[in-house]
């Protein structure tokens, strides 16, 4: 539930700034947006897979650092993106 959370509020506020973007800048940041959750994907499976294991925490720490390194790669190519038209982030 929390995820869906997130995802929606991130669908909000990007229909939000949809308006001010250019495509380019908005095809780049929903490539960006969907390597994320895809990684999280990749992360949530990685749990998954080692619930009630020996290995489960480190799974846990594997998939944390999984989302993290995801969450600072998106951020980055997005921001890359806002700047790709000469313009500030709306």
């Amino acid at each position: 539930m929390k995820k869906f959370l997130i995802v929606a509020t991130a669908a909000a506020l990007g229909l939000g700034v949809a308006a001010c973007d250019s495509s380019a800048e908005n095809a780049a940041e929903d490539r960006a947006a969907a390597t994320e959750q895809a990684v999280d994907a990749q992360a949530d499976a990685t749990e998954q897979a080692a619930q009630g294991t020996a290995t489960e925490e480190a799974a846990e720490n594997k998939a944390d650092a999984m989302r993290d390194q995801a969450d600072k790669t998106a951020d980055a190519q997005q921001e890359a993106a806002d700047k790709s038209d000469g313009g500030e982030p709306n």
